[in-house]
């Protein structure tokens, strides 16, 4: 905006109000508006006080650069668009008043009020530098005006004192000192641990320049402007400046000299060196808001740190300022609820809360409701101002009513038409902000990177940008992470990148139909390739390492799934799935697949649509195999033979061999056990193990033949191919085997008496599984130390660990067959000892537990 006053006025300049309305509309406030302000020996600046012979944007532009405080009256009319111009004069007034106080008036009742002035007097009320009161009639107008002059008045006397710029006052009234902080209109939710550590930063020696750094809606002013209150009740200096309406870097100086109080009128020297020695032994922190896109303004703050020893800078931007003296803190969403429970005290859930109950009076989060509100708080990745956007839907739809259409609220928010009100295309426009900022490249690549979903890695991200024709993607996704568009997760020592949902589906927008697809076949393409690398991988010694890989991109890894079928790609589908198969047995995801399988199977026969047998036993193996283990009693046992035969017609022969296993599994435990039966189908799965030079597969058929012989009594037999089953493992370093070999071999010691090496045995195998994050090994193993418990005769624990085996299982949803649980022999021999109840008692105990509790029951 122009210069502000001379520091020494002529007696017949008087404070100049800027006075900002319709006029028809609202002509007895104005004239009480006059009133108000010549009482108080200050002049007004009004359109009717004298025609000039300019246009009326000319006029206007020219009054405002000449006022020193900015007042808006406003009621139901938007006002006047000039046929070249895309918004009124009365918006463009306000635009214009960015470096004036600005006191705001909001007649009330409305009920006429157009839907764009609703829109300004949504971003007014956003703006926390504005003093904003409602009134009713001209006569309430006329007292308030004076009030808060006469307030504004006594301000600007305190402010010369300490070198302070005029600020307007405070909605509640009163100053204090740092009156330019921008003054919130509602209390902050949540972000005690970001103030905490922000403040902190700030207190250490040495910190001269701290950025908050987060995307757009994320709360970065909110927290600059609650930490800057808090610091300057303690009685620190502190001096804001809001940098959102400074149009280019070299405009920068002027809106830091207007924050700390450096007019900008006729003197000697630049506007830089005043500032310079204004600052030079000053005390004081300076709040830089919205650096993002005048990041060249850097050097700027540099100089000043240079030359202002006691300078202290807090800047927000969506991308950080890259120079030496810089801190970056990352500002994130809002803490949401862990895991999928519902929790009312979580910060995003009490922010939903709070700002659907300003819109419909008596909203709360209850126990019926507190599980929705949490799943729309989740599917906007806790950006506050997305849960705002959500909550203020409250007015009309229940929280029941929102979530399922929340997707289509997305689009509406983020993607919606640009004739919308400002207020509806608010996430739309924070991106945006982000975006125009971004180099083609960058721009591109962010289109590009929508068609992931969740986490995914760098290796996938640089492939997959490659491919659909990004030319440098490292350099593309520095300048979007920069950008605060690209999160960026550690995951034990491995960066992985996230899109929040809001983007992804702004992002989306970016790409034409051709270019859509092409990114779409090249992510798909990813991660086939990936599956078909990490198969042999999952078998060897780097089975943590390919595991872990794996399940950081297991959204997408799963997503692919669900588009092949979508298409009725059926026989690429289960190629892809079946490349995977350990790593879903493993990560605990079968029963995800069986879903898929049965899905498969059922589109082939609905549909007609043709598949290759080899296709059809993959997805019959995964429905029967998996049934097997959550369905006990349940016959599979003709699935799986049709699946192992299929595999043989279609010449896969490992696929049978595993199929085979399975069949001997579910021989042996079926509602009519076949043993003899079970023995032939195992002895031939090992044959074709042997065949194919696959140790793994050995060592799979190997263990469950030697539970048929532990089954017969044969501790001896049992014991041998135990070991062999290890020695097979072991020489691979494939760690499931080693966890179940170890475990049943276990089992033979402890039911022959060696306690000790049972307990060598089972917790060997236990942390394999727990470093495997194996669910089903870890309850194998929470049940073999309450066998051997039991045997030490200690009930308590027995009964605790059997609990919580249980618990897992029932949790993860697979069980135990009966012929399995050799725990039930020592746990019989505690019931026939009269201990039953306590065992019992013990076991419900057991079932509430937490993890870390129980593993102390195994140490002890």
């Amino acid at each position: 905006m122009a210069p502000g006053p001379a520091a020494i006025r002529t007696p017949d300049q008087h404070l100049r109000v800027f006075v900002s309305s319709t006029l028809k509309e609202l002509e007895p406030e104005r004239r009480a508006a006059r009133t108000a302000i010549e009482s108080m020996r200050f002049a007004p600046v009004m359109f009717e006080l004298g025609a000039r012979p300019h246009p009326p944007r000319e006029l206007y532009r020219s009054y405002l650069a000449q006022s020193d405080v900015f007042v808006g009256i406003y009621w139901e009319s938007y006002g006047w668009t000039a046929p070249d111009e895309t918004v009124s004069g009365l918006e463009d007034e306000y635009r214009l008043s960015d470096d004036l106080p600005r006191l705001i008036y909001i007649k009330q009742p409305a009920p006429q009020r157009e839907d764009r002035l609703e829109a300004l007097l949504d971003r007014i009320r956003a703006d926390d530098r504005a003093s904003y009161k409602s009134f009713a009639d001209a006569g309430e107008l006329e007292r308030l005006i004076a009030d808060d002059l006469a307030t504004l008045l006594a301000e600007r006397f305190d402010s010369t004192r300490d070198a302070q710029p005029l600020a307007a006052p405070s909605p509640n009234g009163g100053g204090r000192r740092g009156g330019d902080i921008p003054a919130p209109y509602t209390a902050i939710v949540g972000r005690e641990s970001e103030q905490r550590e922000v403040r902190a930063l700030l207190g250490e020696r040495g910190v001269r320049l701290v950025t908050l750094v987060g995307p757009g809606g994320i709360g970065k002013s909110r927290l600059a402007i609650e930490i800057a209150g808090a610091l300057a009740a303690e009685g620190r200096d502190v001096a804001f400046t809001l940098l959102e309406a400074v149009p280019a870097p070299e405009r920068v100086i002027v809106a830091v000299a207007r924050a700390l109080g450096v007019r900008d009128a006729a003197a000697e020297g630049s506007l830089e060196d005043r500032v310079a020695v204004a600052v030079a032994d000053r005390d004081v922190l300076l709040v830089v808001d919205n650096m993002e896109h005048v990041l060249a303004a850097a050097d700027l703050l540099v100089r000043l740190l240079t030359v202002a020893p006691k300078l202290q800078l807090l800047v927000t931007s969506r991308s950080p300022l890259r120079v030496r003296a810089e801190h970056v803190y990352d500002v994130g969403p809002l803490t949401l609820p862990q895991d999928d429970a519902p929790d009312a005290a979580a910060s995003a859930v009490l922010l939903f809360e709070q700002r659907a109950a300003a819109v419909r009076p008596g909203f709360r989060v209850t126990p019926e409701n507190a599980a929705t509100v949490t799943a729309i708080c989740r599917a906007v990745d806790g950006v506050p101002l997305a849960i705002e956007l959500a909550a203020a839907r409250v007015r009309s739809l229940s929280v029941e009513q929102i979530l399922p259409r929340l997707d289509s609220a997305l689009t509406l928010l983020v993607g919606g038409a640009r004739d919308l009100p400002e207020r509806q295309r608010a996430l739309r426009s924070t991106i945006e902000w982000s975006v125009h900022l971004l180099e083609p490249d960058a721009r591109a690549a962010l289109g590009i990177l929508s068609v992931f979903i969740g986490s995914f890695s760098l290796d996938s991200a640089e492939r997959v940008l490659a491919q659909a024709g990004v030319e440098d993607p490292i350099t593309a996704l520095e300048a979007l992470v920069d950008a605060s568009l690209l999160g960026t997760t550690d995951r034990r020592g491995v960066t992985m990148f996230r899109l929040l949902a809001l983007v992804r589906a702004y992002a989306a927008g970016l790409l034409s139909e051709e270019a859509s697809a092409a990114a779409v076949e090249a992510w798909l393409a990813n991660y086939r390739d990936l599956a078909l690398t990490a198969q042999p991988g999952l078998r060897g010694s780097a089975q943590l390492i390919w595991l872990d890989r794996l399940d950081g991109e297991i959204e997408n890894l799963a997503r692919v799934t669900r588009v092949l079928l979508g298409r009725r790609d059926l026989d690429d589908a289960a190629s892809y799935v079946w490349s995977l198969y350990l790593f879903l047995w493993i990560g605990g995801y079968l029963g995800v697949v069986r879903v898929w399988s049965e899905e498969l199977l059922d589109i082939a026969e609905r549909d007609g649509v043709p598949i290759g047998p080899r296709t059809r036993a993959i997805a019959t193996y995964y429905r029967d195999a998996v049934r097997f283990w959550q369905e006990p009693g349940y016959d599979v046992t003709a699935g799986l033979r049709l699946s192992r035969d299929l595999f043989r017609e279609a010449g896969d022969q490992r696929g049978a061999a595993i199929a085979g296993i399975s069949l001997g599994l579910a021989l042996l435990t079926g509602p009519t056990p076949d043993v003899p039966a079970a023995v032939v189908e195992l002895d031939a799965s090992r044959d074709e193990f042997a065949d194919l030079g696959d140790a793994w597969g050995q060592a799979m058929a190997l263990n469950v033949r030697g539970r048929v012989d532990m089954g017969r009594g044969e501790m001896a037999q049992a014991r041998a191919r135990f070991e062999e089953s290890l020695a097979r493992a072991t020489s691979q370093g494939e760690r499931l085997g080693i966890v179940i070999a170890m475990n049943s071999r276990g089992w033979t010691r402890l039911l022959t008496g060696d306690v000790a090496g049972a307990h060598d045995d089972f917790a060997h195998s236990l942390d394999l599984s727990l470093a495997l994050h194996h669910d089903e090994g870890i309850a194998y193993g929470l049940e073999a130390f309450a066998g051997l418990r039991a045997v030490e005769g200690d009930v308590v624990s027995a009964g605790r660990l059997l609990g919580a085996a249980r618990q897992l299982r029932r949790r993860k949803g697979f069980l135990n067959p009966g012929s399995f649980e050799f725990y039930m022999i020592s746990l019989g021999g505690l019931r026939a000892a009269g201990k039953g109840d306590a065992l019992d008692a013990a076991t419900l105990e057991g079932l509430d537990l937490p993890m870390t509790e129980v593993l102390e029951l195994v140490r002890h």
